[in-house]
């Protein structure tokens, strides 16, 4: 079987006493405010990649490139990667790491152009390679603070990623993997599970991080599935829809739909869509399935005048 430097450039093993070798020779210390957490356990670095099932028809987009220790493990296995590090820092250390390697594009930027829009270098970077015979993926160790507004936008996207394969925060894997009637359920789970199969790979402790954050983190994998996707009338009506229903998710679904939709329909049309909907007005949104949920908002949208669908 052939060793890494047989398959490729070589690289560096980023543990720990790697990290802070190469952070004291470039004078740098780990920024929280950009979430610098390094994956620090090599098993579980493989167990992502892995789990991705990257061949060379594959394109993907890796966030938070790092050190650059991850980048050449996805290099390695795919066919092409673009890598976005915020970072000047980093992105210039990670240059350095991955000089070797000919099918890296690095980006230095910030990876959002604000909660609710990806950068449009990034969106370019990744419009240019695609085509019909390139699989686009995610594959990353994802910054804790950038996770839900990236995957959200990812999957609004015209030409989302076939798979999404990443480590997260505990707390927003299990609002990703909620079932109905749970108290981590709600715009996300829906969101995610309405084009997506979704899976936990592993939960891992704090330890395998350096520095270690001060919460648990999971390795998920998002599998899009194009028939679920098909089934959403209008992407960006539905976002918006299900993000309302769950301002306030106590409150009983007339209650929340009449306030979602105040300034587009009568209280006689919300209750129109409800019962079309085959739902309770007294029901509330928490307590209501994916389906139901997509039922819901095509009804909603059968009320608006013609000017606003």
């Amino acid at each position: 079987m052939p060793t890494p430097e047989e398959n490729g450039p070589r690289q560096q093993r980023q543990t720990i006493s790697f990290l802070t070798r190469r952070f004291r020779e470039v004078g740098l210390r780990p920024a929280s405010r950009h979430g610098q957490n390094f994956l620090i356990d090599m098993n579980l670095q493989q167990l992502l990649v892995d789990a991705a099932q990257l061949n060379e028809t594959d394109l993907v987009l890796e966030v938070g490139t790092g050190t650059g220790a991850l980048t050449a493990l996805i290099a390695r296995q795919a066919g092409a990667v673009i890598t976005v590090e915020i970072d000047q820092h980093l992105h210039q250390l990670a240059s350095e790491e991955l000089w070797d390697f000919k099918n890296i594009s690095m980006l230095k930027c910030d990876v959002l152009h604000n909660k609710n829009k990806l950068s449009r270098e990034v969106l370019e970077a990744i419009d240019s390679r695609i085509n019909e015979t390139i699989h686009f993926k995610l594959v990353a160790n994802l910054p804790y603070n950038i996770a839900t507004p990236l995957i959200s936008n990812l999957l609004g996207c015209a030409h989302p990623p076939r798979s999404i394969t990443v480590t997260i925060q505990k707390e927003v894997a299990e609002r990703i993997l909620a079932k109905p009637a749970t108290k981590h359920y709600g715009h996300l789970s829906v969101w995610v599970q309405s084009q997506c199969a979704v899976e936990c790979i592993r939960l891992m402790p704090p330890t395998v991080f350096w520095p270690r954050p001060k919460v648990e983190s999971a390795i998920i994998q998002l599998t899009l599935e194009q028939d679920r996707r098909d089934q959403i009338s209008d992407l960006f009506f539905f976002h918006r829809f299900t993000r309302a229903l769950f301002l306030h998710r106590r409150k009983f679904l007339r209650s929340v739909v009449a306030s979602a939709m105040k300034r587009e329909l009568e209280k006689s049309a919300v209750d129109r869509a409800i019962a079309n909907a085959g739902l309770q007005s007294d029901q509330r949104a928490e307590q209501l399935s994916v389906e139901e949920i997509l039922t819901l908002c095509d009804a909603v949208r059968e009320q608006l005048p013609q000017k606003n669908i």
